[in-house]
Order: structure tokens, then C-alpha cells, then sequence
């Protein structure tokens, strides 16, 4: 069970990059920028997550209404990463991470200008765009870095997801302590400093990119028709691999960017209070990712992925009870509660902070596979699996938003989780039996008739 999940008997993977004559300071350097620069768009694309809640206040937004200005950044970020991961294979990912960091710069300032919740969604879906950044990091790190290594290198650029994490320090105290104070005669203090912040951020990394980043990139795309590039699409596998991402990385960012809104109305914390908290849950979703490579360089993908889902449905089915009490109509009349059941803001934070674990190790696995089957076709598989992922991330704000006001419970939004957790789970584990009834026909039979394997 240590080689990579597959369908068939044909499900290995083949071929290996040419990585001879590379310089290991040019890799090392590839590895921190990109990991740098994508920390930093990471950060830009979920920083609505924290500023929501002023932003909605000033603007008298409903949580329906907030819900989609998270995920209109969420789907920007998501749908061009098939693009942003072939370009980088074609053109190098020195030039498209430092035309990722220049372009969201501007409307990355531009969202401290807002008038109107229009015009927030328009700037939200167009900053956005960084998200974008994650499909030509991975095809750059893998073009970089020998097949062996590769697990790691490809979870330590992936822990670049820490960024969601930094708007949540930086923000309320920048905040609270600018409120109301403007500088240089046209920057407003308040949640309108941030964005301005982030946009000469983005263009220092961006100047720093193109200058520091290897002058002679690696290009495995160079030459290769369009029409090989999109080929691996065609198989079922990748779409699986992408609907495992969208319940380890696409609910990731979804909550990420839910959890603050989820503390302050459900356990009357401070916004600042509700950013570190759901920091708690960023920071293992993150940083644990090179642990998930360097599990699946050792073990295998595929057991460290039922590991994965096997801790998400538990936590996941935990969180999803809702508070409350059963209640016994007796025949006389009279009523009496049983079972009472709340989840406090501890345990509550501890088993989100181990949903974070899962998640954060579940991200590595899921890639790991991509240049173990498609070594030459990372950008395009990888740019896909990263935007049906990103695509869940937009797709599940709203859904925790109408389920809740559907149901009633603010648990729900795990319920979600849940069954998007048992979906995968059944997929996956029906392509591994699929897989081995293929590699041992007889298997099945002998299951049956143990006498005759013993004969």
C-alpha cells in the first residue's frame, strides 16, 4: 500500500524530470521565494476573513452578503490556477509569480478605496487572483526539485498556506489602533490600512522575485503541444485527486475564512480574540504540510490519505452534534431533559485545531501524487487538482451560510464537512479494492473459499 493510489494495473507512475546540471542554491532559492511570494498572496486572498466584520458593519451587510464577498476571492483564486500552473511549466515560474505578485497589487490597494458592497464584490473577486499562485508554485518547486525530494519540497511551499494566518495577527491590532487616523492626506486608518499594507508588500516581493530567482528557469512545458499538456485530464484519477483536495484544502480556506465569523457570533469573543483562535486552526493546517510530504516520501500517499479522512470524520462528526437536550414527553403530562450536550469554546478549539492537523497533512499527500503519475504534465494536472480545490473553497461560505439558515444550527457548517468527507472516503477506498480485484482476480474468490488460496 506504500506506492501511490491508482485505478488499474496500469495506474504507475512513469517517467521522471532531468534534473542533471542543476544548481541546488537555484532550487533553494526557488523554494523560499516561491514560498515567500505565495505566503504573502495567500494572505492577501483570505484577508476578507478578518476584515469582514468592520467591513460589515460599515457597510450594513447581512452574513449571506459577506459570505459572498469571500467567496467571489475564493473562486478568482481558483479558477485560472490550470492556466497559472501550464504557464509556469512553459514560461517558468520566475515569470508568472512575479506577474501574480505585481498584478493583485492593484486592486489590493484599490479595496481601501470602497464605496459600496458592489464595489467590494468586484475588488474582492479581482484580488482574488492571487490565490492563483499555489498551481504555479507547485509546477516551479517540481521542475526544481528530484522526484525523491520532491514530497518535501512541495509541502514546505504548500505551508505558504500559513499566510491565511497573517492577516489574523496583524489585522485587529492594525485596526483597533489606526481607526479613524489618516495617513499622508489619502490612506485611511481602520480596516482600510490593511490592503494598502499588502499592496507595497506585493510589489517589494514582486521586485524581489525577478531579481533573486534563478536568471535561466526550468520550462518542462517548453515545446510540449497544448493538446499533451491537457491529455492527463482525460483520466478519472485526477478528478478523484481533485475532489480530495477540495475536502482537504477547499474546506480549509472555506474555514479559514468562516471560523472568525463562527466564534463571534456562537461564543461572544473579540474580533481579535476570534483571529487567534482560528490561527490555531491555520497554523497546523499550514505548517504541518511538509510533514504530510515527507510521511508520503516514507509511507506512501495513499496510507497517509485514509489516515487523513479517517480523523476528519471523526472530528468532523463531533462537531456537527448541536447543542441541546432531548426531551421526554411523560404520560402524565409533565416534559424532563436528558442528555444535555454543548461544546464549549475549548474542546470546540482543540478539535478544530486537530481538523487542522488532518487537513494540513491530508494537502501534502494529495500532491504528492501528481509528479509521482505526471512528471511531466505538473503544471496542467496540478493546476487543475488546485482549482477544483479552490473551487470547493468558494463554493462552501455560501453553503455553511444557507444550511445554517436552513437548519437553524451553526454546526451545520461541519455537517457540511462531514459529508464531504465520506464522499471521498467512499471514492477513494472503492478505487484501492477496484485497483487490487484487477492486480489479483482471484482474490475475491478466495475471500469466499478461503480452503483454496490453502490449496
Amino acid at each position: 500500500m506504500a506506492s501511490p493510489a491508482g485505478t488499474a494495473v496500469s495506474d504507475h507512475p512513469s517517467g521522471t524530470a532531468d534534473l542533471r546540471g542543476v544548481d541546488p542554491s537555484g532550487s533553494r532559492r526557488v523554494l523560499w521565494l516561491s514560498t515567500a511570494g505565495f505566503t504573502l498572496m495567500f494572505a492577501v486572498w483570505l484577508m476578507f476573513g478578518i476584515l469582514g466584520k468592520p467591513i460589515s458593519q460599515e457597510f450594513g451587510l447581512t452574513e449571506v452578503q459577506l459570505s459572498w464577498i469571500i467567496a467571489v476571492a475564493v473562486l478568482n483564486g481558483s479558477m485560472w490556477r490550470l492556466p497559472a500552473g501550464m504557464l509556469a511549466d512553459r514560461f517558468g515560474g520566475r515569470v508568472v509569480m512575479t506577474f501574480l505578485l505585481a498584478s493583485v497589487a492593484v486592486p489590493a490597494y484599490l479595496v481601501s478605496q470602497a464605496s459600496s458592497y458592489l464595489m467590494l464584490l468586484v475588488l474582492a473577486f479581482l484580488v482574488g487572483f492571487a490565490g492563483n499562485s499555489f498551481s504555479a508554485g507547485i509546477a516551479w518547486n517540481s521542475a526544481w526539485h528530484a522526484r525523491e525530494h520532491q514530497g518535501f519540497a512541495l509541502g514546505v511551499f504548500g505551508a505558504g498556506n500559513v499566510g491565511a494566518s497573517v492577516t489574523k495577527f496583524i489585522g485587529p491590532p492594525l485596526i483597533a489602533g489606526t481607526a479613524g487616523v489618516t495617513y499622508l492626506g489619502w490612506v485611511r486608518g481602520g480596516w482600510r490600512l490593511v490592503p494598502v499594507v499588502y499592496a507595497v508588500l506585493l510589489v517589494l516581493m514582486a521586485l524581489a522575485t525577478w531579481f533573486l530567482a534563478p536568471r535561466h528557469d526550468r520550462r518542462p512545458g517548453t515545446g510540449v503541444p497544448l493538446r499533451d499538456q491537457l491529455a492527463p485530464l482525460k483520466q478519472v484519477r485526477v478528478w478523484r485527486f481533485s475532489l480530495y483536495y477540495v475536502a482537504v484544502f477547499g474546506a480549509y480556506v472555506a474555514l479559514a475564512a468562516w471560523l472568525p465569523t463562527y466564534y463571534l457570533d456562537n461564543y461572544d469573543v473579540s474580533l481579535q480574540t476570534a483571529a487567534y483562535l482560528t490561527a490555531l486552526y491555520i497554523f497546523p493546517a499550514s505548517l504541518l504540510r511538509p510533514l504530510g510530504g515527507t510521511l508520503s516520501d516514507r509511507i506512501g500517499a495513499r496510507r497517509v490519505m485514509y489516515g487523513t479522512f479517517a480523523a476528519m470524520l471523526v472530528i468532523t462528526g463531533v462537531l456537527m452534534m448541536p447543542n441541546g437536550h432531548i426531551v421526554i414527553a411523560h404520560p402524565d403530562g409533565t416534559q424532563s431533559e436528558h442528555l444535555a450536550y454543548t461544546l464549549g469554546i475549548v474542546p470546540f478549539t482543540a478539535l478544530v485545531f486537530l481538523l487542522g492537523c488532518a487537513m494540513g497533512i491530508g494537502k501534502a499527500a494529495v500532491f504528492k501524487h501528481i509528479p509521482e503519475y505526471f512528471p511531466d504534465n505538473v503544471g496542467s494536472v496540478g493546476g487543475l487538482v488546485g482549482m477544483l480545490g479552490g473551487l470547493g473553497g468558494f463554493f462552501l461560505p455560501p453553503l455553511f451560510a444557507y444550511t445554517k439558515a436552513w437548519s437553524g444550527f451553526p454546526s451545520s457548517t461541519f455537517f457540511v464537512l462531514f459529508v464531504l468527507t465520506v464522499i471521498c472516503t467512499a471514492w477513494m477506498h472503492w478505487a484501492v479494492v477496484h485497483m487490487l480485484n484487477q492486480q489479483s482476480p482471484g482474490l475475491k474468490r478466495h475471500l469466499e473459499h478461503p480452503e483454496e488460496a490453502l490449496a
